[in-house]
């Protein structure tokens, strides 16, 4: 029998409250405190958020042992949340590095708090930070873990699939590692554009989120092409096709956070936003 709309939102305050506390105190926590926090609010809230939602995971055997890169779609900030959710190891992710600069103590606890998460600062600026942040997802592989990156490096601004960025590439040229995709379908309407707030039901009914773990992709033959443009383009592409073929998104050539940036300084849509690009693309 399913929990009541009052219940059901109950029971979210509680979650999400309880999530509130503990990053409020993480600035206080050692490492490993940390590390045992994650893992308790993991197993406790796994079955809290089946609960809410109906969590479809679907590929799971595609996961090789071993390092392996996860790169999804992104379509909410709870795509990090549901990917983990169907692991059963640990994955770091690569987030956009605002999560960790915030200053204050509201800052240091919420870094602490992603940290803890598996979250890696990701400095998407370009040049060499964008390099530094990278290497420290090598390092993740490097010592056997999984790696979680977004391609297109920003959540889509309209649910459709955007150009990804070289960066997956670069990590599967540089570590010879697979990269599995995937494709995540539903989480939108957990949290819709716009909005932060979770969504308990979509038309009335539960919610449905879908974690597709596609064929990996072995790019190891060609590891000696690293640092070519033309080849990490390719590549990224051909993740970028791989992942739409999962989640089922329509493609648009330009990149989300251009199309983002042109929406904020000009008030524009999305669609308007790209039309505007296309037309200033070569």
């Amino acid at each position: 029998m399913l929990p009541s709309s009052r219940d059901t939102c109950s029971l979210t305050t509680s979650v999400i409250y309880g999530y509130a506390c503990l990053s409020r105190i993480y600035c206080f926590m050692t490492e490993e405190f940390m590390t045992l926090a994650y893992s308790t609010l993991k197993f406790l809230s796994t079955p809290i958020l089946h609960s809410l939602y109906r969590h479809e995971i679907i590929g799971l055997e595609n996961i090789p042992q071993g390092p392996v890169i996860i790169a999804s779609n992104h379509l909410a900030f709870c795509d990090s949340v549901f990917i983990p959710l169907a692991l059963d190891r640990p994955i770091n992710f690569l987030a956009k590095s605002d999560y960790f600069t915030t200053s204050g103590v509201k800052g240091r606890a919420m870094a602490k708090f992603f940290t803890s998460m598996g979250q890696l600062p990701m400095d998407r600026s370009g040049g060499v930070k964008s390099q530094e942040s990278l290497a420290r997802g090598l390092r993740v592989l490097e010592s056997g873990g999984i790696l979680g990156i977004y391609p297109e490096g920003t959540r889509s601004p309209d649910g459709r699939g955007y150009r990804p960025k070289v960066g997956v590439a670069r990590l599967a040229l540089e570590s010879g590692v697979s990269v599995v995709p995937v494709g995540q379908i539903g989480t939108d309407l957990v949290q819709p554009l716009g909005t932060n707030r979770p969504h308990l039901r979509n038309r009335g009914q539960k919610i449905t989120i879908r974690t597709i773990f596609g064929k990996p992709l072995d790019f190891s033959s060609r590891s000696h092409e690293a640092h070519l443009f033309s080849v990490e383009r390719e590549i990224a592409d051909r993740v970028g096709v791989a992942i739409r073929e999962l989640s089922g998104q329509e493609y648009v050539d330009v990149y989300a956070d251009a199309v983002k940036k042109l929406m904020a300084s000009d008030s524009l849509t999305a669609e308007q936003a790209v039309n505007r690009l296309c037309v200033e693309c070569p």
